[in-house]
């Protein structure tokens, strides 16, 4: 920062007030400084910033080290909208979302003095770890428990499902089928509870329900049953994977879709629109939901309050060629 400022021609004071956006500097003696920061190379220190200020531009997320899509793009879309608010993200990724795991990634976060937390927590195995946070460190929770007193920002599941099993239900099928996700997953179990309550809202039998694991295997594997079942019309997959598998058996049992069974996926993965047919699927906003948590987080770290709020992102229905009316 003495160089800067040497170079500059002003105070190291004045270098301190240019990094920290404080109003009361000249435009061009925030030009000088600019320029002198652009020449020399110079990059602020964020740790000493952090211990001098009391402060942090950095936000600190624990999420699990996984392909699936829609924890991988939510945590893409939240990078995007605190980086384009100033904030860093210092990612702490973990095999597996359980107390432990949980709280040693929290601990290294609050070590670098993060401005804040936002945890990616879709299963039940985080609830403990959760529990313990320090009361005065802001923190979001995104798909995390529902049932949790704590501020949350998730992907409305079962109106998503509801909108899948609705749509189905309007092409004329009697019932709708559905593989679910695993049971620990709050999305797994708001797509089965939104599944169920369409069809019981609509006077419909409520078919056994089969449990894949989010990977087409499981997909494949149901749809080696559900391929021998005549009455089998209509399926909701839990996930656009679970659905390619379908897809794959039933294709191998002769059994045409949407001709002879109709599905919908969720997620909307970008290869939905090239399955064979493409895929009618759920859409989440994983936008909106990154959007939502930021900006609870920064008013929690404004305010230094961390007051339970609720944010709920609708999905949408994405109609393609793979529902039909029953033959």
């Amino acid at each position: 920062m003495m160089d800067v400022a040497r170079l500059a021609g002003v105070s190291h004071q004045t270098v301190s007030r240019v990094l920290n956006e404080h109003p009361n500097v000249s435009e061009q003696t925030r030009l000088k400084v600019q320029a002198a920061i652009a020449e020399l190379g110079y990059r602020p220190d964020r740790a000493a910033r952090a211990l001098v200020t009391g402060t942090s531009k950095v936000i600190g997320v624990v999420a699990q080290n996984s392909s699936l899509y829609g924890p991988a793009s939510m945590l893409t879309a939240f990078e995007e909208a605190a980086q384009a608010t100033g904030f860093a993200v210092n990612v702490g990724s973990v095999r597996n979302l359980d107390e432990r795991s949980i709280a040693d990634a929290v601990e290294r976060h609050l070590d670098q003095r993060v401005a804040g937390l936002v945890v990616i927590a879709p299963v039940a195995g985080a609830g403990p770890a959760l529990a313990k946070l320090p009361d005065d460190v802001p923190v979001v929770t995104i798909d995390g428990d529902p049932e949790r007193s704590s501020t949350l920002v998730t992907v409305d599941q079962v109106a998503g499902a509801r909108a899948a099993t609705e749509h189905l239900l309007g092409q004329g099928h009697q019932t709708v089928w559905h593989i679910s996700g695993p049971a620990d997953w709050f999305d797994a179990a708001g797509r089965v509870q939104g599944w169920e309550s369409a069809l019981r809202e609509a006077g419909r039998e409520i078919p056994p329900l089969l449990t894949g694991d989010w990977s087409a295997a499981s997909g494949y594997r149901n749809g080696q049953l559900l391929a021998r079942l005549p009455e089998a019309t209509a399926v909701f997959a839990a996930n656009d994977h679970i659905a390619l598998g379908l897809l794959r058996a039933l294709n191998e049992h002769g059994r045409r879709v949407p001709g002879d069974i109709s599905i919908v996926g969720f997620d909307d993965v970008p290869e939905a629109a090239f399955y064979n047919p493409p895929l009618t699927t759920i859409r989440p906003d994983f936008d909106a939901v990154a959007t939502a948590s930021l900006e609870l987080l920064l008013a929690q770290i404004d305010s230094g309050t961390t007051d339970s709020v609720r944010r709920t992102i609708a999905p949408a229905l994405v109609v393609r060629q793979s529902v039909a009316p029953p033959a």
